[in-house]
């Protein structure tokens, strides 16, 4: 293994480093550091050997794996590696001396071998040499050269000089000449040495004779084989400017179509010159100021292309007439005449302009009549700018020619405003170029209303329901009618027809905002005087002549409950001595008496409920719906024999009214048994004056003296008729007990003929409604029908007063009413 040894070149201070680093190793790792050096040619294929590292560093071979010998290096570890079977260092990759040192002398490759178990590293230093595997080479390989044939001979040309990657001998470069009998080879070494080769010129050259020269340059190196590269020389020799250029025409002439793309080619010019180089490089010009010809085109200077610059427009010039200069190097110069002619293109599309219009016109203007007058222009011409117009779209207008491109828009039907309140008369214009160019103008005309059509209700027939009782001033209900007419032809103004008296009784009721149409109540309706308004509503226009309709509006007036009952019989204002008799007699369930009352309202308003007020079991009931009082079981010896019943009538209605009346009750068979209960009345009432005590006693003796008599003349008549079943059993308990098995026959769920009543019903059983007359009338009895005999006896009543002349407050019997009364 070699040891530490100063190598040629190496300083002293390089090798005291080395010292202390092999140290700083040894007393790291406590191993031992050498240094191995190989010199290897540059190019050797892959996996060429490079030497034995296991024998160089005395390392066991079968150790090599274990002890992990590497590289440590990262371009070395590219083009190194080590086989770990045999211990070789091969070549990994292409070693290129000139890619990894340049032109330097010495190219070493350095790195680092590491073994480990004891950890070793060696450093291996690679020299790296150089072979001729690069020829000399020029920059340019085609070199040119410009001589004057007025050139001496002797002058010197210095040459571009060849370059070699290689180094040392292999660079070394000489340089040699083609055969040729004007011109020679010769060398320039400049002050670094460096050689560089000269072209000398051996004799006169003649232009005419020959005005070019081709030599070949070759540079060979000093390697082994040898290396050459070569350059073209071009020796080019230039003449006197002693010819002008020459132009093939004259006059150049072209037609171009317009609106050709900016950048076209419109002609080429051309010009020679019989002289060579310089002298013969002609400039191409365009010369002329007009700024047109300036914007519009332009020339090439080498070749003499023109092309256009800008957009070519046959509207704005047809034709374009200038001058084109050739110049060559020498500044002799000639002159063409370029002459360009534009042909037209179908690029305008029609003009359509209005010279005179009306865009307002009525509704009833006749057929025919003058719109507007237009005019119709193209900028292009022939075919291009020959044009035909119309009207599109099916319009109650149409297009009449007047002149040439003039036009009449008139009108060739009738109009109508309520359909079609404007026009947007699209005039389509066309050529006859291809392709066809076509435009449009929309032209708007109005229609103005003529007061033509009447104002129209939605219906003939409205109507409207309004609560009693509403609030004055209040709107209860609006009616609106539409006229199709504009402006003030569409103004509506409402009105009330009334005929005679009538127009002041229902302005007090009604009045309506005559342009709103809105009806406003004056005061509050009442149901029971006034159920229903029609009203005609008139509905005219603001035109001229005016135009209305008519609609006829049917107020209706809801009922409301405002009505308390009133309570016809018994009457609340008879005095509270009033009394009935009911028959000891009596069955269960039998009719003693009956309230009747009427409620002004109507509907479910005057729908009427009975009720018996008493905190206590009663012998008696009340039909919530008839109002017929009945008894509630057979009487007993027990049970009292007056009794005062409180009757509460209330209505349906929300909020609910209610009346009430009293009615005593008197449990007897006859009147001699009443007296006592009147007796004991008395005295229950010894706190009342005793004036009114003796007037009680004085009218109740009078009336049974009265009904005494009557009932004997009742009696008389009976008898004298011949049937004995028809009502010749019936008393009025006025007179002796009579045998109930007698009463029984007639007592059949009704009251006894002597306790007959009067009851106002409507005319239809089946109809719950009571139908009462007017309250501020009075009424008569004979609207009244027995409840219980549907009419029976009805004629009997015809002839009666009313009923409030026979309430009186002594007691009697009303023949007509068949009622005992107090």
């Amino acid at each position: 293994m070699p040891g530490l040894q100063l190598q040629e070149g190496q300083s002293m201070q390089g090798l005291r480093g080395q010292v202390i680093f092999l140290f700083i190793i040894f007393w790291l790792c406590h191993s031992v550091s050498g240094q191995i050096h190989y010199s290897i040619n540059e190019e050797l294929r892959k996996g060429s050997i490079v030497g034995n590292l296991s024998n160089d560093l005395e390392l066991n071979i079968n150790d090599l794996s274990r002890r992990r010998l590497r590289i440590v290096s990262d371009m070395s570890e590219k083009y190194f590696n080590i086989n770990l079977d045999n211990g070789n260092l091969v070549i990994a990759d292409r070693i290129d001396r000139e890619t990894l040192c340049g032109a330097s002398a010495d190219c070493v490759l350095t790195f680092d071998a590491v073994v480990e178990n004891p950890l070793n590293v060696f450093s291996i230093k690679i020299d790296i040499q150089d072979i001729n595997d690069n020829p000399p080479t020029f920059v340019h390989e085609n070199i040119k050269i410009e001589i004057s044939e007025l050139t001496s001979p002797g002058r010197r040309f210095i040459l571009q000089n060849a370059e070699d990657l290689d180094v040392g001998i292999n660079s070394l470069i000489s340089y040699r000449f083609s055969t040729n009998q004007y011109f020679s080879l010769g060398e320039k070494v400049s002050s670094d040495g460096s050689v560089f080769p000269e072209l000398i010129l051996e004799k006169p050259l003649d232009r005419e004779a020959q005005d070019k020269h081709e030599l070949i340059l070759t540079a060979s190196d000093g390697g082994n084989p040898v290396q050459t590269g070569s350059a073209l020389i071009n020796i080019i020799i230039n003449d006197i400017n002693d010819n002008y250029p020459v132009f093939t025409q004259d006059v150049y002439k072209v037609s171009v179509r317009e609106n050709i793309p900016v950048n076209s080619t419109i002609l080429q010019v051309s010009a020679s010159d019989e002289d060579e180089g310089i002298n013969a490089q002609i400039t191409y010009s365009i010369r002329t100021k007009a700024k047109n010809i300036l914007q519009a085109f332009t020339i090439n200077p080498r070749n003499g292309l023109i092309t256009t610059k800008g957009y070519i427009d046959y509207e704005v010039s047809r034709f374009y007439e200038f001058s084109v200069q050739a110049e060559d190097g020498g500044s002799l110069a000639a002159k063409a005449k370029i002459v360009i002619e534009i042909t037209d293109e179908n690029d305008n599309a029609p003009d359509i302009s209005i010279t005179s219009s009306s865009d307002i016109i009525p509704e009833d203007s006749a057929p025919g009549m003058v719109v507007a007058l237009i005019k119709v222009h193209d900028r292009d011409s022939g075919e291009n700018g020959e044009l035909q117009c119309k009207i599109k779209g099916d319009l109650p207008f149409e297009l009449i020619s007047s002149e040439s491109n003039f036009y009449k828009i008139v009108t060739k039907s009738s109009l109508d405003r309520e359909k079609v309140s404007s026009y947007n008369i699209t005039i389509k214009a066309s050529d006859k170029g291809s392709p066809e160019m076509t435009s449009r103008k929309v032209f708007q005309v109005n229609i103005t209303d003529i007061n033509d059509n009447a104002p129209v209700f939605e219906k003939l027939l409205y109507t409207a329901f309004v609560t009693e009782n509403n609030s004055p001033g209040a709107s209860i209900f609006s009616i609106q009618a539409k006229d199709i007419d504009s402006d003030d032809n569409a103004k509506i103004t409402y009105s009330i027809k009334t005929r005679g008296k009538e127009e002041d009784s229902l302005s007090s009721y009604i009045s309506l905002n005559p342009v709103t149409g809105v009806i406003y109540a004056q005061r509050s309706f009442d149901y029971e005087k006034h159920r229903e308004f029609n009203i005609e509503i008139i509905a005219r226009d603001n035109g001229s002549p005016s135009l209305n309709s008519s609609a006829t509006l049917k107020i209706y007036i809801v009922d409301q409950n405002d009505n308390s009952p009133i309570i016809l019989y018994p009457s609340p204002e008879v005095d509270s001595s009033t009394f009935e008799m009911v028959p000891w007699t009596s069955e269960k369930g039998s009719l003693v008496s009956k309230v009747v009352a009427m409620d002004a309202d109507s509907g479910h308003n005057a729908w009427l409920t009975y009720f018996l007020q008493s905190s206590e079991p009663s012998l008696f009931t009340i039909d919530q719906h008839t109002g017929e009082i009945r008894t509630s079981h057979v009487f007993q010896e027990r049970d009292i024999k007056k009794h005062g019943i409180v009757v509460l009538v209330k209505d349906n209605g929300i909020p609910s009214h209610s009346a009430s009346v009293t009615i005593n009750m008197v449990i007897a068979d006859g009147f001699h048994q009443i007296l006592p209960e009147l007796s004991s009345q008395s005295n229950k009432e010894e706190s009342q004056s005793n004036l009114q005590f003796y007037l009680v006693i004085a009218l109740a003796l009078i009336s049974f003296l009265f009904m005494l008599t009557v009932v004997i003349s009742v009696v008389s008549k009976y008898k004298e008729s011949k049937s004995s079943t028809t009502f010749g059993s019936m008393s009025t308990n006025l007179y002796p007990p009579v045998d109930p098995r007698i009463i029984s026959q007639f007592n059949n769920g009704t009251l006894p003929l002597p306790y007959s009543y009067d009851v106002c019903v409507t005319l239809d059983p089946h109809d719950q409604e009571f139908a009462f007359l007017k309250p501020q009338h009075n009424v008569p009895v004979d609207s009244l029908i027995d409840a219980d005999d549907s009419g029976i006896g009805s004629e009997m009543l015809k002839n009666c007063p009313p009923i409030e002349n026979v309430i009186s407050q002594v007691c009697f019997y009303d023949i007509c009413k068949s009622v005992f009364i107090c």
